[in-house]
């Protein structure tokens, strides 16, 4: 669970360095999901500093996916979003009201729940079948094609639209971790679940970049918390044998609810970080463009 929460401090940090680079990135053309654009945002050393932290955070992500049911590690990650509000109210000049703190207070109780309920990961066939493997390769190219239908939407509900398809990439990363059971190379190579997970993991990047230019930081996150949470929740408890202690079930339930409700209530936090934030963009470039005359 520590390395569940510490991944989850990685990725609320990274989200904001990485929505402020890909903001301050040259515009693409058009409005749909810009493959180009993460080239762009690698020019600027924010965005290159939020990948090194998605990189702790996804071996810390390993690490806690190995010892605990999926739906705890998804719940801790869930708290990522209340990471995302803190550092954006520090680095946009923001304040959380009231009710914000309370959301991230729900968050943390929420996970402390799960903390005394969650019990061991999945025993006995907890490598999962065959169709399973294949379905996380298949279910990583659907993400991939409805991600690019999506980047088309009217830009009110892009970004979230966006964010939860990265979410579900990023679940794909997830399930597919618990569904490798071998590190040597005909093992991996031969394993369908390694595929979906490079496709799920790069198409989640991609998507969650897209929408952290064109839209706020906390809605974006807010729907890749839905889809990273969900769905691979209840594949672990279907069909890994992800369980919960003995008579903790409700408890684990409760926390689980809590925590997410908690993350999503978060996701209205941002929209006033974000004209300054963009006011910011304008002065910088303002200055740019007097120096340059």
């Amino acid at each position: 669970m520590v390395c569940a929460l510490g991944s989850a401090v990685c990725f609320g940090v990274a989200s904001v360095l990485q929505a402020m680079a890909a903001r301050a990135a040259e515009p693409g053309s058009g409005s749909g999901v810009d493959a180009r654009l993460l080239m762009r945002a690698l020019r600027q050393w924010r965005y290159v500093a939020g990948l090194g932290l998605d990189g702790v955070g996804f071996l810390l992500e390993l690490v806690a996916l190995r010892s605990l049911p999926i739906y705890a590690v998804g719940a801790a990650l869930a708290a990522s979003l209340a990471v995302t509000a803190v550092t954006a109210a520090r680095l946009l000049g923001a304040r959380l009201s009231g009710r914000e703190w309370a959301a991230v207070a729900a968050v943390c109780g929420g996970l402390a729940l799960l903390g005394l309920a969650a019990g061991s990961e999945g025993a006995g066939d907890d490598h999962g079948s065959t169709a399973l493997r294949w379905g996380t390769l298949v279910t990583a190219a659907l993400v991939f094609a409805a991600g690019a239908v999506a980047g088309r939407l009217p830009e009110r509900s892009r970004a979230a639209v966006l964010g939860l398809f990265a979410g579900f990439g990023f679940g794909v990363v997830e399930v597919a971790v618990r569904l490798i059971d071998g590190m040597t190379p005909s093992a991996l190579l031969t394993n369908p679940a390694v595929y979906g997970l490079l496709l799920g993991g790069g198409t989640a990047f991609l998507l969650l970049t897209s929408a952290l230019q064109r839209g706020s930081v906390t809605a974006a996150t807010a729907g890749m918390v839905i889809g990273e949470t969900v769905g691979p929740a209840l594949v672990g408890v279907l069909a890994l044998g992800d369980r919960t202690r003995p008579g903790w079930a409700p408890v684990a339930i409760a926390g689980f609810v809590l925590a997410v409700l908690g993350a999503l209530a978060l996701a209205r936090f941002g929209e006033g970080g974000a004209p300054q934030e963009q006011e910011a963009a304008d002065a910088t470039a303002a200055s740019r463009a007097t120096s340059g005359t």
